[in-house]
């Protein structure tokens, strides 16, 4: 095999690739990547972890002679990312492949691309279009609350549901919910209802160009992102989401509204003293209208701050995980906050005005 092509779009391809390299397998060819050059001049690149496989193509290379081989994914990432701004061959003679780019020469051992695994061939149920940026925007709102705990597969995944023109994605790690929908402009779409694995919701938004549409195709047991030059199939999440919807409570019998910006900025500080998972404590006050923030670590020391605020309701004490609270206020787009409270046990509920959609609830931490 020998192809030439330029070292950007070799290195936007390699590093589109290795997003589905195995960091943890014992099998030394899911570390690596398929290259596939055909006589027509396309080539591919393939790699995949077993759960998760990625497939693009490389639209402008100079294919030389056709063939195809596994090579060592990461480490020829960061060959060709150190390369010069020129044309770079790539060879493959035997089990050796070659990298020349101007003055520079590399050599590295392949693997039989007899033995990688082959691409899986989604037949979809069900095929639906949407704007990257629609899935780019709802992924930031809901990606902080998905659980990276394992024991749990169906909390590793996020819930994205389809109903007529309204796209919702639904994550909680079982201390956190996060919940964002957004009317899209779409021709007429199927409702659907799938669990993803959200790491792979979120390699989908950071890849996908902005200015284009990803295509999502369901079937089974698997679903495929398709956008430009890249396909990416993952194993649908089996089990049952949890019922998210009777967990958001109804009323609130205290709400808070400040600026967004000023209690973030406030909860960042106040955090500092908040070490060793020490809860940040929040008073709102409807008699001063204020809104005061405090963590204390013992033997390390204490912060605390006021913030002026419209507070309406009952005066109510409750105390969260800082990071989690900041998590929150971070995913958020709008102005405005709107911290909703029933009692100091039940979830506090952070929405905002200005970004419609969005809802972050937050199991407190009980106050000794």
């Amino acid at each position: 095999m020998k192809l030439t092509v330029d070292r950007s779009e070799m290195l936007e391809s390699l590093t589109i690739a290795s997003r589905g390299l195995s960091s943890r397998s014992t099998l030394p060819i899911l570390s690596g990547i398929l290259i596939s050059a055909s006589s027509d001049g396309k080539v591919t690149l393939q790699s995949t972890d077993l759960e998760v496989s990625l497939r693009n193509s490389l639209s402008q290379a100079s294919v030389e002679r056709e063939g195809k081989s596994v090579i060592p994914g990461k480490l020829v990432t960061e060959i060709v990312r150190s390369l010069p701004e020129a044309a770079v061959t790539l060879t493959v003679e035997g089990d050796i492949a070659s990298l020349t780019c101007m003055q520079s020469s590399f050599t590295v051992k392949t693997l039989p691309a007899d033995d990688f695994p082959q691409f899986p061939e989604v037949k979809s149920a069900q095929s639906i279009s949407l704007p990257a940026t629609s899935i780019s925007s709802i992924v930031k709102h809901v990606s902080k609350a998905v659980s990276r705990d394992e024991t749990r597969p169906v909390l590793t995944g996020v819930l994205l549901t389809i109903e007529g023109s309204v796209v919702k994605m639904v994550s909680t790690d079982s201390y956190r919910l996060a919940i964002k929908e957004a009317v899209v402009d779409s021709d007429a779409l199927e409702d659907t209802e799938v669990v993803v694995p959200g790491k792979v919701m979120e390699e989908v938004s950071r890849l996908a160009p902005e200015d284009g549409d990803v295509g999502i195709g369901i079937s089974e047991n698997q679903v495929v992102f398709s956008f430009g030059e890249t396909e990416f199939v993952t194993r649908r999440i089996e089990g049952s989401f949890p019922n998210y919807k009777q967990l958001i409570p109804k009323e609130a019998e205290t709400t808070v509204v400040l600026p967004r910006e000023d209690v973030l900025a406030a909860v960042k500080r106040v955090s500092l003293l908040a070490q060793h998972n020490t809860p940040m404590r929040i008073t709102a006050s409807a008699d001063d209208q204020t809104l005061s923030l405090s963590a204390a670590t013992h033997d390390v020391g204490d912060a605390s701050e006021d913030l002026m605020a419209t507070v309406e309701g009952q005066n109510v004490e409750i105390a969260f995980n800082h990071a989690f609270l900041l998590d929150g206020l971070m995913a958020s787009e709008g102005e405005t906050m709107k911290l909703s409270i029933v009692s100091p046990l039940k979830p506090g509920v952070i929405t905002s005005p200005e970004d419609e959609g969005f809802l972050y609830l937050l199991m407190p931490v009980r106050l000794g």
